[in-house]
């Protein structure tokens, strides 16, 4: 299983993230963090644990829109800044890195429409995600801490603006383990490589079993999958090391940890089994193709993960995290929306429709949203070039969340007439965070793990469940 030659070790350590090697090292590696975790010996840190209250979510489908999506462009249409479009927008004292100089104002290029009998205000964008209103709850306040893409990515993926933080679904499978011992329980689905880049799916100080796991974009999502060894030759060489890893393990009854390490050769050796069939989209019938939009090449790298994420969750992995870039439209919100929106709207809803259709939806939360939203006005340079895009954003944003106990039709919260700042029910990152736990059964302050002389947790000492989105 692990390369032989120089030249493919080193690609196997760099790419270990995403072969079945890396599972094994990442059981390796968590030992250095063993103190405080929950493992005993014999024990898998990912065995099932029983949630703190019934959940209403099985399963997480994380989808993030790297780059930050408008929200006035999106789903909280501002008819105000039709009025004042090219307008000279005063901010007074409000200077940041993102809003100096002359600003002026930018009107929406996007219609809207009511849809659905909830009445959802819903983008030209989003054509196809506006037929799944009626079961997608929209928050309209949501705010964060960073108008600077790592930072604000880091807040929203590990609940802290800085690196070395545990990501929420490191939380998820802290406190839940995993309901199938033979996948990883956690699979990120990149698009590129992100702002942040693996800090937004690490375990931080968590062990290294609740990392997530990537899976690579286009054909090869795994690396190591085939073993040149016959399955009988890979038993007969896995039951010699069995032996000796026993002997070694009873030598040394001071080290329970030797357990996992066992362990992750063991979870290794099943996934040959588990992974080529759940990871194989061909065996899917052409009209579930078509209907992510594999049958296109606008849709189909997006489509490709969105229905991956479908089959990981229906074979028992807790926490999907898909990645989909392009938002960030500083000097064409138009043409750069447009592109990106194109990609990710038809896969979206397909795959909402079809949790539902397979009556999966009800314990599957999928969540979507960027690192911030979008501000109502362009800097001067991109006034002067007949281009205005806009910049970004902590102030305000919208996020959505259907299924898994979300109370579909719902719209919580609100901005300024402009879009600029969320003055109404206003919800930091900490509570949709808390949120998020609380639907999957956790309760976000009893969730801690000891590091560093203090017990930490994701909301760190804030964050308030937002009832209004619940069922």
């Amino acid at each position: 299983m692990i390369p032989s030659t120089p030249a493919q070790r080193r690609e196997f350590l760099m790419t270990s993230g995403v072969g079945l090697g890396g599972i094994a090292l990442n059981w390796l590696l968590a030992q250095d963090h063993a103190r405080g975790a929950e493992t005993t010996a014999g024990q898998s840190a990912l065995r099932p644990r029983g949630a703190h209250f019934t959940p209403t979510a099985r399963a997480m489908i994380y989808v993030v829109m790297e780059g930050g999506p408008s929200q006035m462009d999106t789903f909280d249409p501002k008819p105000k800044l039709a009025e004042l479009d090219g307008q000279l927008f005063s901010r007074g004292d409000v200077k940041t890195n993102q809003v100096k100089g002359n600003r002026y104002f930018v009107k929406s290029p996007f219609r809207f429409e009511k849809r659905g009998e909830c009445g959802m205000d819903v983008s030209e964008l989003f054509s196809q995600v506006g037929g799944c209103v009626d079961d997608i709850a929209f928050l309209r306040s949501a705010y964060a801490d960073s108008d600077n893409h790592p930072a604000a990515l880091f807040h929203y993926n590990t609940g802290f603006p800085v690196q070395g933080n545990p990501s929420i679904g490191s939380w998820l499978l802290y406190g839940l383990g995993s309901e199938n011992q033979d996948l990883p329980a956690y699979v990120v689905l990149r698009d590129g490589k992100p702002f942040g880049g693996n800090s937004c799916w690490s375990n931080g100080y968590l062990p290294a079993e609740f990392q997530g796991l990537q899976f690579r974009s286009g054909e090869r999502p795994v690396l190591d999958l085939r073993s040149p060894e016959s399955r009988a030759q890979q038993e007969r060489q896995l039951e010699l090391v069995r032996g000796l890893n026993r002997r070694h393990r009873e030598q040394r009854p001071q080290h329970p940890d030797l357990d996992a390490r066992m362990a992750s050769y063991e979870l290794a050796f099943r996934m040959q089994t588990e992974i080529p069939e759940t990871i194989d989209l061909a065996g899917e019938p052409q009209h579930m193709h078509a209907a992510y939009g594999l049958d296109r090449e606008e849709t189909r790298g997006f489509g490709a993960r969105c229905l991956l994420a479908r089959r990981l969750v229906e074979r028992g992995v807790r926490f999907v995290q898909i990645w989909a870039g392009g938002w960030d439209s500083h000097d064409d919100v138009h043409g750069g929306h447009r592109k990106a929106a194109a990609r990710v709207d038809q896969p979206l809803a397909a795959l909402l429709r079809d949790l539902k259709q397979r009556g999966m939806l009800a314990e599957t939360l999928v969540v979507w949203g960027g690192e911030f939203g979008r501000t109502p006005d362009t800097n001067e340079a991109n006034h002067n070039k007949k281009t205005p895009g806009r910049d970004h954003n902590p102030r305000a944003g919208t996020m959505w969340f259907a299924g898994g106990g979300a109370r579909g039709g719902a719209c919580v919260g609100a901005t300024d007439e402009l879009g600029e700042t969320a003055v109404e029910r206003r919800c930091h990152l900490r509570d949709v965070h808390a949120t998020l736990l609380h639907m999957a059964g956790l309760d976000h302050e009893k969730l801690t793990f000891y590091h560093g002389g203090r017990f930490k947790r994701l909301t760190d000492v804030g964050g308030e469940v937002i009832d209004e989105i619940l069922i």
